[in-house]
């Protein structure tokens, strides 16, 4: 279920500051981790996965000219396990007028993707509301290498409007380069666990 939350500040700018860093394409990168040159893909190292943050694009003008807001991204999270990738198609989307409860998405051909919503957030309700909405789309991996050139994602809200992200054939071209990098390099790992034989403990009868 989406997160609602009653407005943070009073300020409509110290909120818009606020938001401008919430999401996992957050222009601000973690803590101790290194500056990432514009059009490259971020790597972050949490526990089993690894996540891959693609390059940012606009979908529509900052909100107010506040930087990191309107942008969508690919992003892949890689299991250390088996080297398997989920990727998707991640959006932060800020408005003003009536919630828009954004709630499905589909391919071109209108085939039907999976949508995962992340969060909701009232900004401000001081004079007029505004939202940011932050949601994704799944998009399989044979997606993404049968359309080199480019393709498009619509995301549909509650009340039938619809946005639709043109994803470039450099988004897609970075991004499966990172993750055929990062798939190399956790194999190794992978087959290990695989071929590591259970204390022989575990084979006997309790």
């Amino acid at each position: 279920m989406a997160e609602r939350r009653r407005p943070i500040l009073p300020a409509l700018f110290a909120a818009l500051l606020l938001f401008a860093v919430l999401g996992a394409c957050s222009q601000m990168a973690p803590p101790g981790s290194a500056a990432v040159p514009d059009g490259a893909v971020e790597v972050r190292e949490s526990g089993r996965f690894v996540t891959l943050v693609g390059p940012k694009a606009q979908h529509a003008a900052p909100f107010l000219g506040t930087p990191g807001t309107n942008f969508y991204c690919l992003r892949s999270f890689i299991d250390r396990r088996n080297a398997e990738s989920v990727n998707q198609l991640y959006v932060s989307d800020s408005y003003d007028g009536a919630e828009r409860n954004w709630d499905a998405a589909h391919d071109a051909a209108g085939h039907p993707l999976v949508f995962i919503p992340i969060s909701r957030h009232e900004i401000t309700c001081a004079t007029g509301c505004s939202y940011v909405e932050e949601f994704a789309a799944n998009i399989p991996e044979s997606e993404l290498r049968a359309n080199p050139d480019g393709l498009t994602v619509a995301f549909t809200d509650a009340a039938g409007g619809e946005k639709t992200i043109s994803v470039s054939a450099g988004q897609i071209a970075a991004q499966l380069a990172a993750v055929e990098a990062q798939r190399r390099a956790v194999l190794p790992a992978a087959a290990s666990v695989e071929a590591t034989p259970l204390p022989a403990a575990a084979h006997q009868p309790e």
